[in-house]
């Protein structure tokens, strides 16, 4: 089980780390270069805005179908019937509450053609991932993995074709939407075909009392990744909405949100490797969690600080790689966002272990204290301050979560750090700034510039064994 765990872990990074970065800096910014900020920023709004309500989509259901097929073999069919006519039900309510809610942002026809095939691709992306979630159940891994970059793939293809061979005039967002939707759609087919024929079915009909159990079980998450998405992605809405030039910020908003978005998608990778083994040591083995907490802690809290401190530095250099239009607002706006990746891995790491211990009521509270404090201070600060005010509060709401789920988290496991703890971190943030400002002087070509940092970063996180090969392994080969 370990090493098919293993195999099949590798072969999910891989993938993902060939396809999805190429589509997200090679494919989607060149997009946004074609069409310019404002066009770009009208569709990040949007997106965001259907992002943010997706949960009404899902309500715990994948989750909820990996555990059970896992455990339960039989009546797939059925299952699968009456989880989709439920998925249908939810999509009626996830199109009506972000309706309304563009009705009342006072959004027009063309806002709301687009809108409408992006509440397309949310339900496609939702429906693939519920498919997902069946393989993963039967142990399909590799059929799992493929089915998770496919429409990433397509989109490559397509939207390469058009972007960089036949040099057209047809990518505008309209068509970059149309094409996402085409994808999705393609990914859907194949991914239900597929499934088709290892469950031999499906049979359509709604279990009532299923699906009021599935709601019963998953409100508490999903109350709380409706909590996070509020205050992660209804920054881009307000900014939209709100400044005199809302569609240009936000188009310069997007752009180092991007490059935070990669970030975080990986960060993602560690944290569901976290939460079972979290899950299963705080039931049996609770002095375990210690040195996982600090290897956990070591890797992504020390890389994250070397990441940061090497964006920063060279802030100008990465978003002149991948835009046309970069000015003061895209490289202070980046610096704020992709600095927020330090308070994220923390967040990453406590929350996980809050979440695996059981804290929902916690997780729950601290989520609506940092919606409040995120649409209170942008709704003050955005109006003056454009893209660089929302990832300056975007800054200090994800450090505030940070700092009250590391107190909570130290709490649930009572462990008390001392300035020795984070010695190690003071020591790395202090060499890796006077290595780049001494790094500078020297004016360098950015591009060496950058591997050189890069390897000073590495070499101390070895040095402060904030990377231990060992310990890494033991989270590898644990039992989940």
């Amino acid at each position: 089980m370990q090493k098919q765990f293993l195999s099949n872990l590798i072969i999910t990074i891989l993938l993902n780390l060939l396809v999805k970065p190429v589509a997200l800096f090679a494919i989607d910014a060149s997009v946004q270069n074609r069409v310019g900020e404002a066009e770009y920023g009208l569709y990040f709004t949007l997106l965001n805005l259907t992002v943010i309500f997706n949960i009404f989509l899902d309500f715990g259901i994948n989750n909820y179908t990996t555990k059970r097929i896992a455990q339960q073999t039989t009546n797939q069919a059925n299952f699968f019937g009456s989880i989709m006519v439920f998925r249908l039900i939810l999509f009626i309510l996830y199109a009506i509450v972000v309706s309304l809610t563009a009705i009342l942002l006072g959004y027009g026809a063309r806002e709301f053609h687009i809108l409408l095939f992006l509440v397309i691709n949310q339900l496609l992306i939702l429906s693939i991932a519920f498919f997902r979630s069946h393989f993963s159940g039967l142990h399909l891994f590799k059929t799992d993995a493929i089915i998770s970059i496919m429409d990433r793939f397509l989109l490559i293809v397509i939207a390469g074709y058009l972007l960089f061979i036949s040099n057209s005039d047809l990518i505008t967002i309209d068509s970059f939407v149309y094409i996402q939707t085409i994808c999705y759609f393609i990914t859907f087919i194949v991914g239900w075909t597929v499934l088709n024929k290892q469950i031999k079915g499906p049979f359509f009909h709604w279990d009532f009392k299923g699906s009021l159990e599935i709601i019963k079980q998953s409100l508490p998450y999903a109350a709380l990744i409706l909590l996070m998405l509020l205050y992660n992605r209804s920054d881009a809405v307000i900014l939209e909405r709100i400044h005199v030039n809302g569609r240009i910020e936000a188009g310069f908003y997007a752009q180092g949100f991007r490059l935070l978005d990669a970030l975080y998608m990986f960060g993602m990778i560690f944290a569901g490797l976290l939460f079972p083994m979290f899950s299963r040591l705080l039931k049996n083995a609770i002095d375990e969690v210690t040195p996982l907490l600090q290897t956990a802690g070591n890797l992504l809290v020390g890389g994250s600080i070397v990441i940061v401190t090497i964006s920063l530095f060279n802030a100008q250099f990465f978003l002149d790689l991948l835009y046309h239009n970069v000015n003061s607002s895209s490289v202070f706006s980046f610096k704020f966002l992709i600095s927020c990746f330090i308070p994220i891995c923390i967040n990453f790491i406590f929350g996980t272990l809050l979440t695996a211990n059981g804290n929902l009521k916690t997780l729950n509270v601290i989520s609506f204290s940092a919606v409040v404090f995120s649409i209170g201070l942008n709704l003050f600060i955005i109006p003056g301050y454009g893209a660089v005010g929302a990832a300056l509060v975007a800054l200090c709401t994800q450090s505030l979560v940070a700092l009250i789920q590391m107190y909570y988290g130290l709490k649930c496991i009572q462990l008390k750090l001392s300035f020795k703890d984070f010695l190690p971190y003071v020591i790395l943030i202090v060499s890796m700034i006077l290595f780049g400002y001494n790094l500078q002087l020297l004016q360098l070509n950015p591009l060496l510039a950058v591997c050189i940092f890069t390897l000073f970063g590495l070499f101390l996180l070895f040095v402060l064994s904030l990377i231990d090969i060992k310990n890494i392994k033991k989270i590898i080969f644990s039992k989940a």
